[in-house]
């Protein structure tokens, strides 16, 4: 019955991660480019009872018998699954279509990966006009420069492909002129191992392996940048709600084991001879 206590109290601390985790997916709903996440669970040690190959007279026997110890979180994982894309009305926003993840350079220095393209034009201390994220960090082109607008252009005259290729309108002849850089969007061969950091920013790690550079790495498919478009979550609400039920459920039923053995208990102490 003391196992008992124990092993259910695992339960609950575990089915109360549970819970924390699907309450951090619904509040990030509408949040531009977030994945939703997964608790998994595992098992803690068994205690063995009575081994497989011996009894009380002697007789082998075929299996034994063992009592486990609870559970714990094993991880929690995020499910880089594509986002709706979401029409937009400002030029600066842009949403990915694929595995890639766009590339910034944060006040510290690092570079730091996002699918949240809700971006717009910064002037720079030293007056030039640049591509960046909503907290004023660079956005980086394939080369790992600032995306910058030329001397004498217009920030509205830019021009983004799906290809990523960046160019101008040139007011006067009215076309296109394409530069020399497009966006630097990074593919990873383990995303899930991606640590997830503030503002929608993500920092790579061993597990998730060092960022590929789509259009230098091979075997990696291209993903595609629509501009005027943002990729929204990837949360589904109603899947979210039945899971947050079944969480509740599990955490009630440990309660009520603890309640059960403590009941037991409380029988056993008042036995009489």
């Amino acid at each position: 019955m003391m196992r008992a206590l124990y092993t259910a109290a695992t339960g609950m601390i575990a089915e109360q991660t549970n819970v924390d985790t699907i309450a951090n997916n619904l509040s990030n709903v509408n949040t531009n480019g977030f994945k939703n996440e997964r608790t998994e669970f595992k098992s803690l040690l068994y205690q063995t009872i009575q081994t497989k190959t011996t009894s009380a007279n002697g007789e082998q026997k075929p299996v034994g018998a063992q009592v486990g110890l609870g559970t714990r979180v094993a991880a929690t994982t995020s499910m880089y699954t594509q986002g709706a894309l979401l029409s937009s009305e400002s030029d600066t926003d842009f949403a990915i279509e694929g595995d890639g993840f766009f590339a910034v350079r944060d006040v510290d220095g690092e570079v730091y990966y996002t699918r949240n393209g809700n971006f717009s034009w910064s002037r720079t201390a030293d007056g030039r006009t640049i591509l960046a994220d909503c907290e004023g960090c660079p956005v980086l082109d394939n080369e790992g420069n600032e995306i910058v607008v030329p001397d004498g252009v217009m920030s509205g005259n830019m021009v983004f492909s799906q290809d990523g290729n960046i160019g101008y309108k040139d007011v006067e002849t009215g076309n296109v002129i394409q530069l020399n850089q497009s966006f630097g969007i990074y593919q990873f061969n383990n995303p899930a191992g991606l640590e997830k950091l503030s503002s929608s920013k993500l920092m790579a790690t061993p597990a998730s392996g060092n960022p590929m550079l789509e259009g230098a790495t091979a075997g990696v498919s291209l993903s595609k940048i629509h501009q005027k478009y943002l990729e929204g979550s990837n949360v589904q609400v109603a899947d979210e709600m039945v899971n947050m039920i079944i969480a509740q459920r599990a955490y009630e039923l440990n309660s009520k084991a603890i309640t059960t053995a403590d009941s037991m208990l409380d029988t056993a102490n008042n036995l009489k001879r």
